[in-house]
């Protein structure tokens, strides 16, 4: 009797069965990361961008709390006997006391250090308004004269702005050495955001700024120019002797 051929039917073993799972795994890892790679990449600019805008959007709404509490006006035109910082500004190159501007304003600012800078500075929050709270803990410069009277006047705003129509590579008015600058910007600019901050991967440049209202928004080089420094009211109070020969705004920065 003529018996039938057989073959040998191998069956996977436990370790190549688990080998061949784990690479059905990767597989679909890699497979699901390449699909999210494109909304992560636009998750980590986006909610950045609008993180820092409502830093400033808290920060006006800080203000406007302290200015309830102090007769309508904001710390750098409120009196020292007062809480605010209005008699060191009757000094020219206060740029070294901008922090001073959100110190005063801590509680309003809910006691978070983290409000004062934003996420694409080089500079790191401080862990307390109280412990060795400076300019390098502070990514905003301050506009002296503007007030909620005034709804477009400029309360503040990205440290990065710097003189000319070129940008700057670095900070522009705000020197990395942390001791501020006070500056006399011409109405008529110009002026430019620097390549720092929001200004990344913008060669024109770009940065947030705060109004007297409390509102805040991010503009170009060209929209801040035409549509906000060319209408903003001009600083009156100057330090004697420092009184610009140009319609100009007085700003500090950190």
């Amino acid at each position: 009797m003529k018996q039938k051929a057989t073959r040998a039917v191998s069956a996977f073993t436990r370790i190549e069965l688990i080998v061949v799972i784990a690479l059905l795994i990767v597989l679909a890892f890699m497979l699901a990361a390449s699909m999210l790679l494109p909304f992560l990449a636009r998750a980590r600019s986006h909610p950045n961008w609008i993180n820092c805008l409502n830093n400033l959007k808290e920060i006006g709404t800080a203000y406007r709390l302290w200015a309830g509490d102090n007769g309508g006006f904001v710390p750098p035109q409120q009196t020292v006997s007062n809480g605010g910082w209005e008699d060191l500004l009757t000094n020219a190159d206060q740029g070294e006391l901008c922090w001073t501007n959100y110190a005063i304003m801590q509680n309003e600012l809910g006691q978070s250090p983290k409000l004062v800078v934003c996420r694409y500075d080089e500079r790191q929050a401080a862990f307390s308004f109280t412990n060795n709270f400076d300019n390098a803990n502070l990514s905003y410069f301050v506009g002296v004269s503007a007030n909620e009277a005034h709804p477009q006047s400029l309360l503040g705003g990205d440290r990065n702005l710097g003189p000319g129509t070129k940008p700057d590579p670095d900070y522009g008015f705000s020197p990395e050495s942390g001791k501020g600058n006070d500056v006399a910007v011409l109405i008529s600019g110009p002026v430019s955001w620097s390549l720092k901050m929001h200004s990344n991967g913008k060669t024109a440049g770009a940065g947030n700024i705060l109004f007297g209202d409390g509102s805040a928004q991010q503009v170009t080089t060209a929209s801040f120019r035409k549509n906000w420094l060319s209408h903003a009211d001009p600083t009156t109070n100057w330090p004697a002797g420092h009184v610009p020969a140009s319609p100009s705004i007085r700003l500090v920065f950190p």
